[in-house]
């Protein structure tokens, strides 16, 4: 029988040395580094057997840059090494383990160096690898010298007795496909090579192998703890070692514990000590913080202290590169994520490169370091042959946690180890559960995939719904029958069924009741989202248990490309010719492929923000949501709002808050008689900012929250007093000329191409998904009642008395869905009219409705360059289930700039509670008010103003941003109301509550021109 290839076979990496701690500044690591990163011989084999003699030095192949993927070389859209391939769970290749297709693409790669003279002697010569998709084999002078996996872990290779004076030839040979694919299914794109750096090393004889780092805080005595082991090259005890910490005069040899007074490390105070460790041959410094993870009765503690984690889950992700990402875009992430008041990150779903925790530990972060595992593929055949459930697989899986935890235990940020993602249950969970509790026990364990809880320490949870999380912070489990209330859509119905049986096992149920409930992924933010944040962080907020939670996910993951026009854009899966692929599931992230912030990240900030505001019984009530920090260095400032202006502003008397203490706030109590005389259509409004010079260096804006409650509502518009003049043309109202079949033709000298009731936007990436709270979609839902394709009935023109009333019906076509409309005209004068348009639903309608309003089509050339300023809430989009960033003002946009770019385009830039409108058109300005606007009986504050350069219909149309023209014309939309956002795309749909349902509406408008 042939022996299995090595690519297929599955066992440990082959030939490597222990893995160790990486200390990423060379000079403070004490070790000597030649970085082999830069240009390599390359050539592209079709399969993994490629006939080339690793001896061979690749003379006349490519040239190859190094640290990269071979499917993203090359401008965007050469491909000369293939393409990039997205699936979420299936596998692109046969599920049948250990073995993969022949044809797998292969690169050998080829790099000639020489070892510095100064490295002659004693000591051995190691060769570093930090990250290669997805198996390699490395060979020095011809001599093959190991095999290696995990494709996100490092590699290290001892070549000392390969070398040959002069220059010595590395060959690397990389196959895409091998065994380990069947463990690297994560939600992201398949993309192979080298792609985190290569470094050799040298290894002085007496220099420090690992060093394993103790640095405890007990918040009783404030005294921080610190004990440092020391292994030398070959993982034994290394003597002589001196440790020095010169902050806090520690001197002490290795092995030895030091308690002294220190400042701790939190994600709020990131205080780092130099730490030298001194060998007989090397000095290496480490940066320590001193601090306690614990969970006590329940709650996730550090340094003794409760902690919310306001999380996000990271891919590394650059839209050139892939996963080869850079010192600077990875401060950016960090940068970014602390100025949007996110204090935790998930590393989804495989250790970051090491550089990232490091600026973790410098700015202060937590993280949930997870290990390179997801078969999420499996899920798809029953979990057959899982490699989680299946002991031929626990060396691979105990390995990885193994080198996870020896590479990143001395990072204070790091304060949970995570078993893996998506990769089912099984019996190797208990061994890697157990191997890192004998590595370090100093950290909880996570793991989502483990329904008992039996081998972890917190009980994880994605994307259920509110209703389930509200049984579990009570810690109690929702009933079986109460899932199928809680999931009508009956496959994730009959999954958390299953899950249920799991969870009354009593055996584990006590154990999962006493650990902090913690949502590992929540809130999918693919496209216009993710609606309900404030919903799931003000349970978080209110029961101690609940950990906090990771929004799914950073930064959208389309790859820069370009048509064939060579317009640039962000590709995502299906645009690069895959077989099989999940199309723009890809583009979920919270900023764009650029790191440009996404309305959704705008949002997030706004909820997660430190101080927390909310709107109670007329008044504010200010949450301190720091676990350490007071609100010493923060002031409070308040402001009255009518009709855009700034009319009153104060300083608030907001008492000095301990963490977790809260205070109201009442326009009373900061302007007394005035909050009380305070004109129609007056908002109160809170900002909490940083005092003058207290903000961290990396903060851009001081703003820490900010809340707003509306006084009491607008004024009702003046009674119209013209009249309706007859003309041969039909009818003129003020500006506006109606022909004599009830159209509106021109509003002033602007044409209007259609003018009538609305009720379809172009459906989100979450409008477009089944969610777990459906059965059906609601773009479904919409396309069934014909929305998408609505016509208008006139049925009558008339006057009557000092006003035209028109009757219509409008509906789509194939339904008997639809709305009876009646439309009264009248004008103030030759400058000014008003509109009421009073619209009843007809017919059996099969659920909620996008919008309800009236559809304005402006004659316009240069449509997107038309300015609006408005007052209302802005200055960003903002739905029913994303309103905390949008605040009350007076704001100015062009209509190209209200536009948001999703990679996927989607209904989007909606203001909401507008109170006035202008838009400065060609012909001059047309100023919107409104007046009466009511749902269902019941007043709404303004309506909802979306202006676009191109209609609904090209929006769904369009599959890139880059594809939608302006079509001559202005697209506004005046709505009563408008549907939520939910994340029916990964999780639960919209919350009833905020869902616009088939109701009477009232929409009165004064329309005025010049």
């Amino acid at each position: 029988m042939a022996q299995r290839p090595h690519h297929e076979s599955i066992v440990p990496p082959q030939g490597v040395i222990a893995p160790r701690l990486r200390v990423n500044d060379p000079v403070a690591d004490g070790a000597q580094r030649l970085s082999l990163d830069g240009a390599w011989r390359f050539r592209l084999f079709d399969q993994a057997q490629t006939g080339v003699d690793t001896a061979d030095p690749g003379e006349g192949w490519d040239e190859f840059t190094v640290p990269g993927h071979w499917q993203l070389a090359g401008a965007p859209n050469e491909w000369p090494y293939g393409r990039p391939a997205y699936t979420n769970v299936v596998y692109p290749i046969p599920i049948d383990p250990p073995f993969v297709p022949t044809a797998n693409p292969t690169g050998e790669y080829r790099r000639l160096f020489a070892v510095p003279t100064e490295w002659a002697g004693d000591g051995r010569v190691v060769l570093r690898f930090e990250g290669v998709d997805s198996w390699f084999e490395v060979s020095v002078n011809g001599h093959v010298l190991a095999q290696s996996h995990g494709s996100r872990l490092p590699s290290e290779i001892d070549v000392t007795d390969a070398l040959r004076g002069g220059q010595n030839l590395l060959a690397v040979r990389v196959t895409q496909w091998s065994a380990m694919t069947y463990i690297e299914d994560q939600d992201q794109w398949w993309l192979s090579g080298i792609f985190r750096s290569v470094t050799l090393e040298h290894r002085p004889a007496g220099g420090v192998g690992h060093a394993v780092v103790h640095s405890d805080y007990d918040h009783v005595t404030g005294l921080g703890t610190l004990r440092v082991e020391v292994e030398d090259a070959f993982g034994a005890p290394l003597a002589g070692v001196r440790v020095r910490v010169a902050d806090l005069g520690i001197d002490v040899a290795a092995g030895e514990t030091r308690s002294v007074s220190v400042e701790p490390w939190s994600a709020e105070f990131p205080r780092l000590y130099d730490v030298e460790v001194v060998a007989p041959a090397q000095t290496m410094t480490l940066r320590a913080g001193f601090r306690t993870i614990a969970i006590l009765d329940g709650v996730l503690t550090v340094n003794g202290a409760p902690i919310k984690l306001y999380g996000v889950n990271r891919h590394e992700f650059e839209p050139r590169s892939g996963r080869t990402v850079t010192a600077e875009s990875m401060l950016a992430d960090v940068l970014a994520m602390k100025r949007h008041h996110i204090n935790a990150v998930r590393t989804s779903h495989y250790p970051p490169d090491p550089r990232f925790l490091d600026l973790c530990d410098e700015y202060g972060m937590y993280v949930i370091d997870e290990n390179d595992l997801e078969t999420h593929g499996f899920e798809l055949i029953g979990w057959r042959g899982n490699p989680t459930d299946d002991p031929t697989w626990e060396p691979v899986l105990v390995d990885r946690v193994q080198r996870m935890v020896r590479r990143d235990a001395h990072h204070p940020s790091v304060i949970m180890w995570s078993l893996g993602n998506e990769a089912g249950a099984g019996r190797n969970l208990a061994a890697m559960s157990a191997a890192i509790r004998e590595l370090d026990a100093t950290r909880p364990i996570h793991y989502e995939g483990d329904w008992s809880c039996a081998n972890v320490d917190v009980y994880s949870r994605m994307y259920p719904d509110l209703a389930e999380i509200e049984w579990i912070v009570r810690g109690e489990d929702a009933p079986a029958e109460e899932y199928e209330r809680i999931y009508p859509n009956t496959s994730v119905s009959e999954w958390n069924v299953d899950r249920a049986r799991v969870l009354a096992d009593d055996a584990n149920a006590a154990r999962r009741r006493s650990q902090p409930f913690l949502l590992c992924e929540y809130s999918h933010a693919m496209g216009n989202g993710p609606g309900g944040l404030t919903d799931h962080v003000d349970l978080i907020d209110n029961h101690p248990r609940f950990a906090g939670g990771f929004v799914w996910e950073w930064k959208d993951h389309g790859i820069a490309t370009v048509d064939a026009e060579a317009t640039e854009f962000h590709g995502y899966g299906g645009d690069f010719g895959e077989e099989l692929h999940d199309g723009a599931f890809i583009a979920d992230g919270l900023s764009f492929p650029d790191r440009t912030p996404s309305p959704g990240l705008t949002e997030l900030a706004a909820v997660y923000a430190p101080m927390g505001v909310r709107e109670r019984d007329g008044g504010l009530v200010v949450r301190n949501r720091w676990a350490f920090r007071s609100t010493a260095d923060v002031v409070f400032h308040a402001e009255l709002v009518t009709a855009g202006d700034v009319v009153a502003s104060a300083d608030a008397a907001v008492p000095v808050l301990a963490p977790s203490e809260r205070h109201v706030v009442t326009p009373a109590d900061v302007f007394g008689e005035r909050a009380k005389d305070a004109a129609p259509g007056t908002w109160f409004v809170l900002r909490a900012a940083w005092r003058a010079g207290a903000a961290p260096p990396w903060a851009v804006s001081s703003e820490l929250g900010a809340g707003q409650v509306l006084l009491n509502p607008s004024a009702a518009l003046s009674a119209a007093s013209g009249a309706v003049t007859e003309a041969v043309c039909g009818y003129v109202v003020g500006p506006v000329r109606i022909d004599s079949r009830g159209r509106v033709i021109a509003i002033g000298d602007t044409t209007v191409r259609e003018a009538r009731v609305d009720a379809w936007r172009a459906p989100t990436d979450n409008d477009r998904a089944v969610g777990s709270s459906s059965q059906t979609s609601d773009a479904d839902d919409w396309r069934n009642a014909g929305l998408h394709r609505l016509h208008e009935s006139i049925r009558s023109v008339r006057l009557d008395g000092d006003a035209l009333v028109i009757e219509a019906r409008v509906a789509g076509a194939g339904t008997d869905c639809g709305l009876a409309v009646c439309t009264e005209w009248r004008a103030v004068d030759t400058a000014t009219a008003d509109v009421t348009i009073r619209m009843t639903p007809e017919g059996q309608w099969p659920g909620s409705l996008p919008r309800l309003g009236w559809l304005l089509t402006l004659e316009q050339q240069d449509a997107a360059a038309v300015l609006v300023d408005w007052v209302g809430h802005g200055p960003g989009e903002s739905y029913a289930d994303s309103t905390r960033a949008a605040l009350v003002g007076r704001w100015q946009h062009t209509v190209h700039a209200l536009q948001t770019p999703y990679l996927h385009p989607q209904e989007n830039g909606a203001r909401r509670g507008v109170t006035r409108a202008v838009l400065h058109l060609a012909h001059g300005p047309l100023t919107i008010t409104p007046g009466k606007v009511t749902l269902d009986g019941r007043p709404q504050e303004g309506f909802i103003l979306t202006a676009r350069p191109w209609s609904d219909q090209a929006i769904d149309a369009a599959a890139h941003p880059h594809e939608l023209r302006s079509d001559g014309a202005l697209h506004l939309n005046v709505d009563v109301a408008g549907h939520g956002l939910g994340t029916a795309a990964c999780g639960s749909g919209v919350r009833t509550a905020d869902m616009l349902r088939p109701a009477p509406a009232v929409l009165q408008v004064r329309l005025s021109v010049g």
